[in-house]
């Protein structure tokens, strides 16, 4: 069992969970991911590590209420344990000391973009950031990004913070005023990520992004996890989760992605309903 030591809710939608897994937290890296059951009976789900701290031996998670699991994880306070907490899972992210880096965050795509572009500072990289969400209230992790990020961009859809429009609109409006940038790490839904990584191909501008396909056991047996990246074959567990953001098939990921929805807010009515 794994104590919950501390819960902080970052809006309406998303909260942040810290864990005490001395395994996990002694090995993991920055884009690793851990695969977590509430209890004996629940389903596996796929949480990428948002920080960890190898001296209290604690991991922290970031996750969104979208489903039953979610929902059930929501239910969890300080004090309470998780039944499995399996990891450190997938490949470390390739992280390299260039001059200057942008980092995109859609969402709670900021979560697993946090440690990243903090190791990144730490390695000497010039930082930027660009977090981008529906409205004010769903951005997250602001101020954390803030202690180590040059400059930092807000878009919001309806304007409510920031600047209104897309994250790619920004980014477009960065790079046409002379900003450059030796890499974009953007991590977010899978249409942002598609579309920054269209508008940075033709610039010939490295573009890595974290994919989020339907997983199962996490080790690469199931094959659950299967995307197109280079016309090839990967499985996300193990060969991810990040990639070349110009070789990825978005819309075969984006229609993979849609398959459960109808099944899932089934089961949520039905398990939540009776609860």
């Amino acid at each position: 069992m794994y104590p919950i030591l501390a819960k902080t809710k970052l809006n309406n939608q998303v909260e942040e969970m810290i864990v005490h897994a001395p395994y996990v937290a002694r090995r993991c890296e920055p884009g690793q991911f851990i695969i977590l059951r509430v209890d004996d009976k629940g389903e596996r789900i796929p949480l990428t590590i948002a920080e960890y701290d190898r001296a209290r031996e604690t991991v922290t998670i970031i996750y969104q209420i979208v489903g039953y699991t979610t929902q059930k994880l929501s239910e969890k306070q300080a004090g309470d344990t998780l039944a499995d907490f399996v990891g450190p899972l997938g490949r470390p992210t390739e992280l390299h000391a260039h001059q200057r880096v942008i980092g995109i965050g859609g969402g709670v795509g900021a979560a697993p973009l946090y440690p990243q572009l903090k190791k990144l500072s730490e390695m000497g990289v010039s930082v930027d950031l660009i977090l981008g969400a529906r409205s004010k209230d769903l951005i997250i992790l602001e101020e954390k990004f803030s202690k180590f990020c040059k400059n930092i961009y807000v878009t919001t859809d309806d304007g409510s913070y920031g600047t209104k429009g897309l994250v790619t609109n920004k980014l477009k409006e960065l790079v046409e005023k002379g900003a450059k940038y030796d890499e974009v790490i953007a991590i977010g839904p899978l249409i942002m990520m598609k579309f920054v990584s269209l508008l940075t191909k033709p610039w010939n501008l490295k573009t890595s992004v974290s994919l989020n396909p339907v997983m199962v056991d996490g080790t690469g047996m199931c094959g659950g996890c299967r995307v197109t990246v280079g016309g090839q074959t990967k499985f996300v567990c193990v060969d991810g989760p990040d990639f070349d953001g110009h070789q990825v098939d978005y819309d075969e990921l984006m229609r993979r992605q849609g398959m459960y929805k109808t099944e899932e807010a089934h089961i949520c009515k039905l398990q939540l309903g009776a609860a």
